[in-house]
């Protein structure tokens, strides 16, 4: 996918100033057209995994989020989930496109690439965030203040499917991001953190994401650039807001292959052969099956 192709705007919060202070579990309600970014994966109209626009024909997500859903529409431009407004768009998925060697037992490589159907129009509402072409090139950013935001419950093992635990709108917390080193410790996560993952929160717990914030942005601010940069697709942890466990992330630093894939993926989504491009992703038909939950631990 190539992320240049909106470098004027990417990233860029046209209604918000600024990142502020904001202290999901830990968080409050965003403001409207304050992250334009934020997708609402929904089967049926109904919400159950977050995602993130990129360019104006592609949002991504968790790969763990799709068991080859058919009637996969994406909402963009709200805040509240009950009350999209006019300034909304939904657009059905074309296809589901999942990296080729995630692991589903491993959570390893847990991020996807959804192809709408008609392409997104760009408001104040909607934009495309940032992507880090490279682990250098986040290095590079010196990125500061970041959040995650989502619809996922506000309590631990609360639903959102009609269940009250569940935020009305668009949650955002600011966290922080935690050394690889120190997340892999015995009595962290004891080594399952890969090089493709990363950990946010805070030591002392309290702030996380939670069920069914799964596929939704963990986003920096590069005050460099100004503008926000998605560095994290949330993908799993173990209970919610606990210390020594906090939420775990796909880094999408580690894919920057996907700038120079998009003949490919066109390719794959098209259900056509491979290219020379690398075979980073796989295209996923969007079939009806029964969709099951992993374990408690995948964030949806």
């Amino acid at each position: 996918i190539h992320w240049g192709k909106h470098w004027g705007s990417c990233g860029k919060r046209k209604l918000a100033g600024p990142p502020g202070a904001s202290r999901i579990i830990g968080g409050r309600d965003a403001p409207e057209g304050a992250w334009p970014w934020q997708a609402s994966i929904q089967f049926l109209g109904t919400h159950f995994c977050g995602g993130t626009i990129i360019s104006s024909k592609w949002i991504v997500s968790a790969a763990h989020c799709y068991h080859n859903y058919i009637f996969l529409t994406v909402l963009v431009g709200i805040t509240m989930l009950s009350k999209p407004g006019p300034q909304s768009q939904r657009r059905g998925v074309k296809n589901v496109i999942i990296h080729e060697n995630y692991d589903f037992n491993s959570s390893n490589n847990d991020v996807a690439l959804l192809m709408l159907k008609s392409p997104l129009v760009f408001t104040n509402y909607i934009q495309p965030c940032c992507v880090p072409m490279s682990m250098n090139h986040q290095v590079a950013l010196n990125l500061s203040n970041c959040f995650i935001t989502g619809w996922g419950s506000i309590n631990y093992k609360g639903w959102y499917h009609g269940n009250p635990l569940s935020p009305p709108g668009v949650q955002k917390t600011e966290l922080e991001l935690i050394e690889t080193f120190r997340c892999n410790q015995r009595h962290w996560y004891n080594g399952l953190i890969t090089e493709n993952m990363l950990c946010a929160g805070m030591l002392s717990g309290g702030v996380d994401t939670c069920q069914g914030d799964s596929g939704s942005p963990l986003q920096c601010y590069s005050e460099k650039d100004d503008r926000y940069y998605l560095i994290g697709v949330t993908s799993f942890g173990e209970s919610c807001g606990h210390p020594h466990r906090p939420g775990v992330y796909s880094k999408t630093s580690a894919f920057g292959k996907w700038q120079d894939m998009e003949p490919d993926v066109q390719r794959r989504a098209k259900g056509g052969g491979s290219s020379s491009a690398p075979p980073v992703f796989k295209s996923m038909e969007v079939k009806k099956k029964t969709h099951t939950h992993k374990r408690m631990n995948k964030r949806n």
